[in-house]
């Protein structure tokens, strides 16, 4: 592997600066500074985001849409400022266009059910091996239910996503394309333009899971020409509670609701209810207003710091990790993919993944292990679990080298 110079290397912005936007980074875990690297699984939260919630608890707080008073009024304009900032951080053409979920699970499920009465006995549903759980298991219950059939896009043993192979998969009787923008576990990029454009050329609808890949690089739905594309809070140094989905305007229109209750209706008789448009359609009962106002803080922090910046920073801590952990003897790590992202799933000969991130965090470094929620994934490259080093905005080089002296300590006690 071609080694990294450390030195040469210019931040595109002070990292040093921004990890005291976050206060949790200055923990110390054991006596030791806190080195966080499990931002793949929920990321941490700067202060501009922590203060937002604050003052809308405390300062600004009513329930939205149903009141004429002044509290009522203001919390209404924060929490469809926030879905304003979310159309633009994903590029959507309208507000109208983005739904406020829970999370990126509630958001792939709303389209599951929404898509349930299109599909009949013998439609199929494509979806790849990189899969998260929650792009699997709701296109499940359609298979459980509708007699669906779901197809597996494969990927090279170094984590690439096969496009060729996916194509061919491809018929008229696909329905549904549901991919990830970016993988949980292997860091792969996966190419969804041509995966849109592909499936659309087949009649299909396109779903994304941008959990990983809204976090790490720009993105543009109508450039991609996605039909709903999916995001979580929690990872975008937001709040948990709290998603988005995106969704061209009259797709959304057609689908039946998810949940029923005030606020998705227009008219309710003893004899007929009528439902409204989106977004409102989907956002059943007394919204999370206050994770949605901070969703909104979290991206404007984001597109303070530049989002091409944070992907270039991020792509020096992937480069300098790929190389100081080549150093680990019988350390291999699972997907290598062309530009993938900081994301890095790993094992050690002889050791288990629970055993290594039980002994690294006594030296203060957070990773994760187990299944990641991609055990299809897992069980394509052979292991039940690996640990997962993921980084963020705020990781630096020097924490890199923490983790590779953290492991090599690891090392030498199982050894």
């Amino acid at each position: 592997m071609t080694k990294v110079d450390n030195t040469a290397f210019t931040a595109p912005y002070d990292v040093e600066k921004v990890r005291k936007d976050f206060p949790i980074l200055s923990t110390k875990v054991y006596g030791k500074p806190l080195v966080y690297l499990d931002n793949g699984a929920s990321a941490q939260k700067p202060t501009a985001m922590i203060d937002a919630i604050t003052k809308a608890y405390t300062q600004e707080y009513a329930n939205v849409h149903r009141g004429l008073h002044y509290l009522s009024n203001t919390a209404t304009e924060n929490f469809e400022a926030a879905r304003e900032i979310t159309r633009r951080f994903l590029n959507a053409p309208s507000v109208d266009e983005v739904v406020f979920t829970k999370s990126t699970t509630e958001a792939i499920n709303l389209v599951a059910y929404g898509l349930e009465e299109e599909i009949q006995e013998g439609d199929e549903i494509v979806i790849s091996i990189l899969e998260h759980h929650s792009n699997i298991v709701p296109w499940n219950f359609l298979r459980e239910r509708k007699g669906a059939v779901i197809k597996w896009a494969p990927i090279a043993d170094d984590g690439t996503f096969l496009l060729d192979e996916f194509e061919k998969l491809l018929t008229d009787r696909t329905k549904i394309v549901a991919i990830t923008h970016m993988s949980n576990v292997t860091g792969t990029v996966v190419p969804v333009k041509e995966v849109t454009r592909l499936a659309h050329e087949r009649g299909a609808k396109v779903l994304i899971d941008g959990s990983q890949g809204a976090v790490h690089m720009p993105v543009d739905v109508q450039d991609i020409d996605c039909d709903f594309y999916a995001i979580t809070g929690h990872k975008l140094y937001g709040p948990s509670g709290i998603g988005a989905l995106y969704g061209k305007k009259d797709l959304l229109n057609k689908l039946r609701p998810f949940q029923g209750g005030g606020e998705m209706i227009l008219d309710v008789t003893e004899t007929l209810v009528t439902y409204a448009e989106a977004p409102h359609r989907f956002e059943a009962g007394t919204p999370p207003i206050v994770q949605a106002i901070g969703l909104g803080a979290s991206l404007n922090y984001m597109e303070s710091l530049g989002r091409e910046n944070i992907a270039l920073h991020e792509a020096s801590l992937r480069d300098y990790a790929a190389q100081r952990l080549s150093e680990v003897n019988s350390l291999k790590v699972f997907g290598n993919a062309k530009d993938k992202g900081a994301i890095f799933s790993f094992e050690i000969e002889g050791v288990h993944a629970h055993d290594i991130s039980m002994v690294i965090d006594r030296e203060g470094v957070a990773v994760r292990a187990g299944t990641h929620c991609a055990q299809p994934l897992l069980a394509r490259y052979g292991v039940t679990s690996t640990c997962r080093a993921s980084f963020g905005l705020y990781n630096t080089h020097e924490e890199v080298d923490r983790l590779v002296e953290a492991l090599r300590k690891a090392q030498m006690m199982f050894g």
